[in-house]
């Protein structure tokens, strides 16, 4: 009886964290998508500067990069990021990859992860996007 106990309850928590995820929408010109936040201090701070919009230029034909208004704080980094995968280079550069692919050192911060279809990026030049908490 006990146990069940437990595994209930852990499986409720563990329901209750991934439904409480936040969940954002990037808007360009083109179309929309929603994309998941990361649980971790930089994804917090962004969700605190929104709504957002950033001017976002493309950069190797595999991401569009924009400077955010203020930096974000640090946290753990990767090389490898995956197509929809929302990071940050440096303190203020805020980037959506459309390609999956890998950075130099030090590597990203992961922010989220697009839900959709993120080839709407996948345009040379630049675009704004409107980033703003998803409904």
């Amino acid at each position: 009886m006990l146990r069940t106990i437990i595994a209930t309850a852990a499986l409720l928590a563990a329901t209750g964290a991934a439904m409480s995820q936040d969940r954002i929408e990037i808007a360009s010109p083109f179309s929309s998508v929603t994309a998941t936040m990361e649980d971790n201090a930089a994804a917090a701070a962004l969700l605190e500067m929104l709504p957002l919009r950033i001017e976002m230029r493309d950069h190797l034909r595999q991401e569009k990069t924009g400077y955010l208004p203020s930096a974000l704080p640090q946290a753990a980094r990767q090389r490898a990021f995956a197509a929809g995968t929302l990071g940050l280079w440096s303190s203020g550069d805020f980037v959506i990859y459309y390609r999956d692919g890998r950075v130099p050192r030090p590597g990203i911060v992961i922010l989220g992860q697009v839900e959709g279809d993120v080839s709407i990026f996948d345009r040379p030049g630049e675009v704004t996007v409107e980033i703003s908490r998803a409904d």
